[in-house]
């Protein structure tokens, strides 16, 4: 059957699906917003409704609405939701897994599951595969897949449709290259959502690299755009003594959430406010400024990160993210050995001459390759044994210095072109993060490559181009916990309950110690707060680990930046104790020298024990004040009104874990006799309260506002 097959009715695609695929369909789908849900649900449907036939699906980060855990919550986030997801429609294999269950002709198989979310889930967890992002198309095509569907971005002009995978080309052009090589069938399916941004270079593909088109409107849906959190005191300590840490000219991976939008606004200040930057630092670092990074970014960062998030996109708006890497090994080898500007002299032509990148006499590839990257201006020729433009000819051998000169002055271009400044492997973000991508002038999204995972995530492949360009990296992870020797455990807890996955962080961890001028920068909270009271993050041991100890690098808390390559484990445990809490840091030397790992006469030096957030809120206070850190950085989506609600919740959510907090507060309510605004009480369902526990959560609320 010519390919591909366009369906204008969902239903029809899945008729044709049913009709295809004769036994079990395998499903694979990408993660977040690349999933075409109206499509995979009304499948998903058919199935359930049909117990003769069996559904597989294997996916990553498959996303759900926000939903209140109380009915104050559901009160609250009701309209919220309305308001910011829209007509996102939720996966029915989510809510069917996260209430009665799967029917049991139909199986789901996540490898990264939405963070903390799945806990008590025995049978996702049962379910889960643990992989590394750069593994997942061959653990798809090791389930069975024979089913691939995306949605993906449209456009179309006097030429016809043109499509774009949009926001995960990262595992569907693997997969696809992996069947082909094997010779094995796929059902490759395109669902078309008008909302996806229509990103060019590599996502770019043409219609027959579909064999299925759903260009159905009941498919195009508001994207899941989760609101930017709060960035706390803690992610602002974290991402500024992070920032201090990123090379100008380098290259950068950060994730999403307050962590991400920490480091993107702590680079910013840096840029613009150096000297404020400088005295926000003195005043967090005990041990002085030595062998930090605290200039501005003249030469600019290329990004490099499976998520491109709303914190890389501040970045380029605001001209730090800016360092253009070409897609030639030779050719970025030569801008690295200069100053790194794209400018076109007689020096970038003799300099690919010298590296043997093109010949002397150039032929007709030489040729493609300079014009390609407007070495050469599109309008030089072969003619003969003579380049030609216009009236200038010049004899085709650059070794002839007349002739060198001759191209050197009439036939050069100006300035590099398809220079990248951003690669990412999937992109999530909120509402105006997409907004922004669809509105963007075509020249400044050219400098954005949505590419493969295996392209992103590992040196392997293409490997003297991946070096060149990802020069000075600093790959910034969030993990959970991390033991005194150096080990982080960031996707499960000891009793082996998942709670995300371990995603792109291994890769990236082996990168930075394979690329000479790379570092890894492992970053954590030191302290979590939950039912069982206030912990450590930063442990004696633990009995999950994601990233062995062999493999540390540099860990980064909001008490400072501990140095770890290359060191004995005497002098890990000491810097790892020197940014952990105060609290905890006496129980931590104890269990050291009881090991052994610790002189039993060590005591902590006095200028680390005051590792606690009362200080460091005193220190970054007037900072946040002046306005370079504030609560929400890039924007919020809640109004002034739900923030204060928020906050008060959240007062009161913490104290709900602290019975003896929770009566102090519930005696000073009382006495104070506080009321809270009608509307906030309409919001939160409290409006009318008659029981006796409503009107004490009433007052509650009231006295937390």
């Amino acid at each position: 059957m010519p390919k591909p097959v366009t369906f204008a009715h969902i239903d029809a695609a899945v008729d044709h699906v049913l009709e295809h695929i004769q036994g079990t369909i395998v499903l694979g789908l990408p993660l977040g917003i690349g999933k075409p849900n109206p499509f995979v649900n009304a499948l998903y449907r058919r199935i359930k409704a049909d117990p003769a036939r069996h559904l597989r699906i294997i996916t990553a980060l498959s996303l759900e609405k926000p939903v209140g855990k109380s009915e104050i919550e559901r009160h609250f986030l009701a309209p919220l939701v309305e308001r910011v997801f829209g007509d996102y429609p939720d996966l029915d294999y989510v809510k069917d897994s996260r209430g009665n269950g799967l029917p049991p002709n139909i199986e789901v198989f996540e490898v990264f599951m939405k963070t903390g979310d799945y806990l008590a889930n025995s049978a996702a967890q049962q379910d889960y595969i643990s992989s590394n992002y750069t593994h997942i198309a061959r653990d798809m095509a090791l389930q069975g897949m024979n089913v691939i569907a995306q949605a993906v971005a449209a456009r179309e002009d006097g030429g016809g449709l043109h499509l774009s995978l949009s926001s995960n080309p990262d595992v569907i052009l693997e997969g696809i290259e992996m069947f082909k090589a094997a010779g094995t069938a796929l059902l490759v399916i395109g669902v078309v959502n008008r909302q996806m941004p229509f990103m060019p270079n590599t996502a770019e593909v043409e219609p027959d690299f579909f064999d299925v088109i759903v260009t159905d409107p009941a498919a195009t849906h508001t994207l899941f755009g989760p609101p930017n959190g709060k960035v706390s005191t803690a992610d602002y300590a974290i991402g500024l003594h992070a920032a201090s840490l990123v090379a100008d000219g380098g290259t950068l991976q950060i994730g999403i959430g307050s962590l991400g939008d920490a480091i993107a606004q702590a680079l910013i200040v840096r840029d613009r406010h150096s000297g404020g930057y400088r005295r926000i630092l003195e005043s967090l670092c005990p041990d002085g400024l030595g062998g930090r990074e605290l200039g501005r970014f003249d030469q600019g960062l290329y990004g490099c990160s499976e998520m491109f998030v709303n914190g890389f996109l501040k970045l380029i708006e605001a001209g730090i993210v800016r360092r253009e890497v070409f897609g030639d090994a030779a050719l970025q080898e030569i801008l690295n050995e200069g100053s790194g500007d794209a400018a076109v002299t007689p020096q970038t032509l003799r300099a690919l001459l010298f590296k043997r990148r093109i010949r002397a006499r150039l032929d007709e590839d030489d040729l493609a390759f300079l014009q390609r990257f407007c070495v050469l201006r599109p309008e030089v020729r072969i003619d003969g044994d003579s380049l030609m433009l216009g009236d200038a000819r010049a004899p085709n051998d650059l070794r002839n210095a007349a002739a060198f000169e001759c191209v050197a002055s009439a036939m050069l271009g100006s300035r590099l072109t398809h220079g990248i400044f951003m690669t990412g492997g999937f992109f999530l973000g909120p509402r105006d993060f997409y907004a922004r991508l669809r509105s963007m002038p075509q020249h400044e999204l050219a400098k954005i490559d949505m590419t493969r995972i295996d392209f992103i995530n590992q040196l392997y492949g293409d490997e003297a181009l991946k070096r060149a360009q990802r020069r000075r990296a600093r790959f910034m992870n969030t993990t959970m916990i991390v033991t005194l020797l150096g080990a982080a455990a960031s996707d499960a807890l000891e009793s082996g309950q998942v709670v995300s996955g371990v995603g792109g962080q291994y890769n990236f961890v082996a990168m930075s110690h394979a690329l000479p001028d790379a570092r890894l920068v492992m970053m954590l909270r030191a302290t979590r707060d939950h039912k069982d009271g206030l912990s450590s993050n930063i442990v004696w041991n633990y009995g999950h680990v994601t990233i062995p100890r062999h493999l540390r690098d540099v860990v980064v808390t909001e008490y400072g930046i501990a140095e770890l390559r290359g060191q004995p484990d005497g002098e890990i445990v000491k810097r790892l104790i020197a940014i952990a809490d105060s609290r905890f840091q006496a129980d931590l030397v104890a269990q050291a020298k009881a090991n052994g790992k610790l002189d039993t006469d060590y005591e902590i030096p006095e200028r680390y024990r005051s590792n606690l957030p009362q200080t460091l809120k005193d220190k970054l206070h007037p900072w946040a004040e002046a306005g370079l850190l504030p609560d929400f950085p890039f924007g919020t989506d809640l109004t002034a009104d739900e923030l204060r609600i928020v906050r008060a919740l959240k007062k009161l959510q913490r104290a709900s874990a602290n019975p003896a907090e929770l009566l102090s507060m519930a005696v000073k309510s009382l006495w104070e006799g506080s009321e809270a605004p009608p509307a906030y009480l309409e919001r939160l369902g409290l409006a009318e309260a008659h029981s006796l526990r409503d009107l004490i959560v009433r007052r509650l609320f009231a006295g937390n506002l």
